[in-house]
């Protein structure tokens, strides 16, 4: 797990975001290709992957990459984050899902990223989750 300011290159993003300190946050593979994520596909965010992942290694990566995102996002000091997915060079899109959710819904094995999705994260011990 690693952050990064941003670059010139990916300053446009920053319009998105409603706090000033805007930073790149990379999984165990350097980007964001290790959080758990689905891909956007025809339209929806499909779920029928959830079930056939079995392979040990890739069930371990995404446990580490959940686990230390949450420690990351509670060694803030903020009351709530903002998370952004996105490919690069797609910064000035806006995002095709917008959800409120705790941090800890971030561990459940069956929570994936949505391509493009804009978290507004709550750091707080009440769980809760809204789709917007």
């Amino acid at each position: 797990m690693h952050v990064e300011s941003l670059t010139d290159h990916q300053a446009p993003i920053r319009v998105h975001f409603s706090k000033p300190e805007v930073q790149c946050i990379g999984s165990t593979s350097g980007c964001g290709c290790d959080f758990p994520h689905a891909i956007l596909q025809k339209e929806e965010w499909p779920t029928y992957f959830l079930e056939r992942e079995t392979d040990p290694e890739t069930l371990a990566s995404r446990r580490l990459n959940r686990e230390s995102l949450v420690d990351l996002l509670r060694e803030s000091g903020e009351n709530t984050v903002e998370l952004y997915g996105i490919w690069d060079g797609d910064f000035v899109e806006g995002p095709r899902a917008t959800e409120k959710i705790n941090v800890k819904r971030i561990l459940d094995s069956d929570f994936f990223f949505k391509e493009q999705g804009f978290y507004t994260v709550s750091l707080d011990s009440e769980p809760h989750s809204d789709n917007l």
